[in-house]
């Protein structure tokens, strides 16, 4: 499959990584529909990107909004032939706090944004691509989701956060597994300290600081480098069932 031929529904698509794939992806000549809960963002992400995007206001932790977006994807670009995850919240907080004890419901809105969402985009855009016509190999789409590398090396106060991201990286193989039958990929991606609006608000001295901790570059991340990544995946048939680091080989400290 050719990355400028591509269908595309991307969560968290109007910031941060997300944009950066959508971005890509129209420049490349391809369509793309960006989910998201910011309306205000999601319309100047649409009205940067023209016609060859469509913004749809979707909460991914809400199943009957996520396959009603799959749908208006579909039926607006004829197909689709990628889906990528990169709806997220942070969640950080200790288990045992200064309040006490983390509430349950803050650890289960974590889980059911970061994981349950990336489980409810995957399987529609899944049921959606089965009936692609598929290309030499048999292939009839794509499923990049985002986890991180927190999933493997979680800090104090990410346990929601590494819980989320661990089951991202958990649920890769067996849906590759099974998807492998209707011809779509499922790949994850773990980027490391990467440029993000939650970024933004940080200090300067504390963002070098972060970049200063990546082994090399010894920079933070950006955007464009994992909608490259992206790019790459979708136009390399054998990438299947795996998670890739994209981190400038850091391995995160407990604090």
């Amino acid at each position: 499959m050719k990355f400028e031929n591509a269908r595309a529904i991307v969560s968290g698509g109007v910031s941060g990584l997300g944009f950066a794939v959508a971005e890509k992806l129209v420049k490349a000549g391809g369509f793309v529909a960006m989910l998201d809960v910011n309306e205000e963002a999601g319309k100047a992400a649409q009205e940067k990107l023209g016609e060859r995007a469509l913004f749809i206001r979707t909460d991914v932790s809400n199943e009957a909004e996520v396959n009603a977006a799959v749908e208006q994807a579909k039926a607006k670009f004829g197909k689709l032939t990628l889906a990528v995850n990169c709806a997220g919240i942070l969640g950080a907080g200790r288990v045992l706090g200064k309040q006490g004890p983390m509430a349950s419901d803050f650890f289960a809105r974590v889980i059911h944004v970061n994981l349950i969402g990336t489980f409810n985009l995957s399987k529609a855009a899944a049921a959606a691509m089965e009936s692609n016509e598929p290309d030499a190999d048999g292939q009839r789409g794509l499923i990049v989701n985002t986890a991180s590398v927190a999933a493997f090396e979680g800090q104090i106060g990410q346990a929601a956060y590494s819980a989320s991201k661990g089951g991202v990286v958990g649920m890769t193989l067996p849906m590759a597994r099974e998807f492998a039958r209707i011809g779509v990929r499922v790949v994850s991606i773990a980027p490391g300290i990467f440029w993000t609006p939650m970024m933004e608000g940080m200090p300067p001295e504390v963002q070098e600081s972060l970049g200063k901790q990546v082994p090399f570059p010894s920079r933070l991340g950006k955007p464009t480098e994992y909608a490259d990544l992206v790019a790459s995946i979708y136009e390399n048939t054998m990438i299947n069932g795996t998670t890739i680091r994209l981190d400038g080989a850091i391995r995160m400290q407990p604090k």
